[in-house]
């Protein structure tokens, strides 16, 4: 009976001991509440029209996350904010969402001048920021992910295929007046010019953010165009000045066949709020399109059909980069088995996960991933149908090889480098340039 009774009291030991411990675990989760998940978006002001989809899309993703069962076993809490359009707002509402509401990790920004207002932010804080949007390149912080396309990946290829499928020998780069055209153009220039582009051939035009009277610019680039040689528009034109910019291409009769534009910010999301029919033939470059053929892809949009309940809402390439970063964050949390920003930073370094294309994108030392890219020709129905893409992967770089004050620099956050701007030549890293970099981008 002895024997028994030790036996017994050892078991209810043991279920005691197992049940504190479970209980513990309760309570420690309940202390440490749920993982915050920053969504830092425009929802009002010139960029809305691009950037409230990214929220939603966040919120998508967090809702799917947790009826899977969250992370960690902790429930996931998304934390929105509005810097609407404001750039020097954007930096303030990042440190809201990291010194006030604790957030684990950002979602957001669009324009590279208000990623530039918030770098100081997230480095001073160790915060996170997955930035999803095509950017000019010339940047790798070790607190950013960028999941959107770097020039190689976007302007580059787009170029070649006007150049060597399309015959285009003029040139006329026109953006909003900020520091992602100037830079993307900066080195456009430098690789038309590398090309045998002739000075005289490129016309260079810039526009303040929600510019609305094309009247002018538009006839100027008809003329540019009547030289006899083929012209295309590269576009770095942002936001909802993409609306009257269009509709002046139709209104001055300019079709894509006379001089296609291809644009490396409009997509599916801006095009749903134009009449596209004078706009067919008109390109895009991009590393996703609602249209791919995928069975991830279909998935996606059905799933986003649901979330926001309407039939007609569409996807679009900076939505699948978030899709990407978030799954990105997801897989290196759990291979960390914490939310802590240092080791989030070491783990998410090889991770690859599912793209919409069918493939798979992977995390570089230089915290850019590897896209394919895609070249898609605007239909009626505003969707875009692919005319050219990449046979694999392209991984991002961080700095241009046409630049000269680039070509040198590589970076690489892994140790021992740590690095986002090591110079090969000087054998030395040139260490974080945030605030200078925001100041400059602000005073623009």
């Amino acid at each position: 009976m002895t024997n028994v009774k030790k036996s017994v009291s050892t078991k209810l030991g043991s279920l005691l001991a197992a049940a504190a411990l479970t209980l513990g675990s309760t309570t420690l989760y309940a202390e440490e509440g749920p993982i915050k998940v920053g969504v830092l978006h425009s929802l009002s002001g010139t960029m809305a029209i691009s950037e409230t989809a990214l929220k939603d899309t966040i919120l998508m993703l967090v809702e799917q996350q947790n009826a899977e069962g969250g992370l960690l076993g902790r429930e996931l809490e998304a934390v929105v904010v509005d810097p609407a359009s404001n750039w020097p707002l954007f930096a303030e509402r990042a440190r809201e969402l990291l010194a006030q509401e604790k957030v684990d990790v950002i979602f957001g920004n669009w324009t590279s001048v208000s990623r530039k207002a918030v770098l100081p932010v997230v480095e001073e804080l160790n915060g996170l920021l997955f930035y999803p949007v095509q950017y000019e390149g010339e940047e790798s912080s070790e607190n950013v992910f960028y999941t959107g396309a770097a020039p190689n990946q976007q302007a580059i290829p787009a170029v070649d295929y006007l150049m060597n499928e399309i015959g285009v020998e003029r040139w006329v780069l026109a953006g909003t007046d900020y520091v992602y055209p100037r830079t993307t153009n900066r080195i456009l220039e430098a690789y038309l010019k590398d090309s045998g582009v002739a000075a005289e051939d490129i016309m260079i035009n810039y526009t303040p953010f929600g510019h609305s009277d094309w009247q002018n610019i538009v006839a100027d680039i008809k003329r540019f165009g009547s030289a006899g040689k083929k012209t295309a528009v590269v576009s770095t034109i942002n936001g909802d000045a993409n609306v009257p910019f269009y509709r002046e291409l139709g209104n001055q009769g300019i079709s894509a066949t006379d001089i296609p534009v291809v644009a490396f910010s409009v997509g599916e999301q801006e095009l749903s709020g134009l009449d596209t029919g004078p706009l067919v033939g008109h390109l895009a470059a991009w590393n996703y399109f609602m249209s791919v053929d995928s069975d991830v892809n279909y998935d996606f949009i059905d799933a986003w059909i649901e979330f926001t309940g309407d039939e007609n809402a569409v996807t679009n390439d900076p939505m699948e980069a978030h899709y990407i970063g978030f799954n990105m964050w997801a897989e290196a949390v759990r291979k960390a088995g914490t939310t802590d920003p240092d080791a989030i930073k070491d783990a998410i370094i090889g991770v690859a996960v599912p793209n919409l294309t069918g493939g798979y994108a992977a995390m570089m030392p230089n915290h850019h991933i590897t896209k394919p890219v895609l070249i898609g020709e605007i239909q009626d129905n505003g969707q875009f149908s692919i005319v050219w893409q990449t046979p694999s992967t392209v991984a991002g770089d961080a700095w241009s090889d046409f630049l000269p004050g680039s070509r040198d620099l590589i970076a690489d956050w892994r140790v021992p480098m740590r690095c986002g701007n090591y110079n090969v030549a000087e054998g030395a890293c040139g260490g974080s340039k945030a605030k200078e970099e925001a100041a400059e981008a602000l005073g623009e």
